[in-house]
């Protein structure tokens, strides 16, 4: 048996494989195109496993695609490849549009082509991929998203993730195709690239480089550790249901200003500010303008994976931030490599 793993180079693809070699005993497929934010460096725990393998392929490279389903014939996908760094949308939408629109169609259709109309008597599974984001934006005073509120993307990124998403729907309610469709908030945790907030905030603290903080940084994001994501994913493709969709969250809400705070007293713990001849470490902060169509609030309600399919986070915020900081400070020497190429520009 095996399944099929796009963007498992990638920050969450690399955590999923990690946690599913942990736990299963099952072909793993990572199909990556190694664009500036894959990483196999994220495998080199499981590289010599023996149900570990790597494909360097696009997703929007029907044939290529194609190929590798006739070469693996995996019995599920778990499409995590996207382009996900909303300020890169802003500054240019065309490889969203590409990727996440486009390279979820083409497997799609390969599903639909060389599985459909039976799909190996159901068993089959087309795991999509998804953002809190396609929902727009909360009020502070509003309730967190569920699975049933419409659609009001803000972002090219978030038009994207919205399109495909729609995409994957019409597959199922058209031809059948047994998919299931998570909607998640705001990853974070080791391998993540550092133009995401966390990571850079931790790396510029030790480069003694400014961080810069959109508008008055008070845009409030839900956040969930990586390793518990996983773990919901797994448990989707065991017991959930196709063409529904489960929103995953981690309750923690907290505004981005308070956030970059918490990294500071988890750093502090290991690297005194004095020592770094600041009076605090919030004199890096850099308030910068606001970006176009920047989302105030994010926020998931996720009662029906956890009633429907029993999963819960195991990490609180505190707990997860620990372990991710940690991480961050030894492994100083993996965003030392990823700057040494390049092709990676991150600030």
């Amino acid at each position: 048996m095996t399944i099929l793993v796009t963007g498992g180079a990638g920050f969450i693809g690399s955590n999923f494989i990690l946690e599913w070699l942990n736990i299963k005993d099952e072909n793993v497929i990572n199909v990556d195109k190694l664009t500036y934010a894959g990483n196999l460096l994220n495998l080199e725990p499981v590289s010599k496993n023996q149900n570990y393998f790597f494909e360097k392929a696009d997703v929007c490279d029907f044939l290529k695609i194609s190929q590798l389903f006739d070469k693996y014939k995996p019995r599920a996908i778990i499409h995590f490849a996207a382009e996900s760094h909303v300020d890169r949308s802003i500054q240019g939408p065309s490889e969203f549009i590409n990727t996440n629109i486009l390279g979820t169609f083409n497997l799609l259709e390969i599903v639909r082509k060389k599985y459909g109309p039976n799909y190996n008597n159901n068993d089959f599974r087309f795991i999509h991929i998804s953002t809190d984001e396609v929902y727009g934006s909360l009020g502070i005073e509003e309730k967190p998203f569920t699975e049933k509120n419409q659609y009001c993307p803000n972002s090219p990124y978030s038009a994207s993730k919205a399109s495909s998403d729609h995409l994957v729907r019409s597959y199922f309610k058209t031809y059948r195709v047994p998919s299931i469709i998570t909607n998640c908030s705001n990853n974070y945790g080791p391998y993540q690239f550092p133009e995401k907030l966390i990571p850079m905030v931790i790396k510029n603290v030790l480069q003694r480089s400014a961080i810069p903080i959109y508008g008055d940084g008070k845009n409030i994001r839900d956040w969930l550790y990586v390793r518990d994501h996983c773990k919901a994913i797994i448990k989707v493709l065991e017991c959930g249901n196709p063409g529904e969709t489960y929103n995953i969250g981690g309750n923690n809400e907290i505004t981005n200003l308070d956030l970059v705070n918490h990294i500071f007293r988890e750093i502090e713990k290991y690297y005194p500010v004095k020592d770094f001849g600041f009076s605090t470490y919030f004199d890096l902060v850099e308030f910068v303008p606001d970006r176009p169509g920047h989302d105030k609030r994010y926020a998931i309600d996720s009662k029906k994976i956890k009633n429907d399919l029993g999963w819960q986070p195991i990490e609180t915020f505190e707990s997860g931030i620990k372990k991710t900081v940690k991480w961050y400070l030894e492994n100083t020497s993996w965003v030392s490599n990823l700057s040494k190429d390049k092709n990676n520009k991150f600030s």
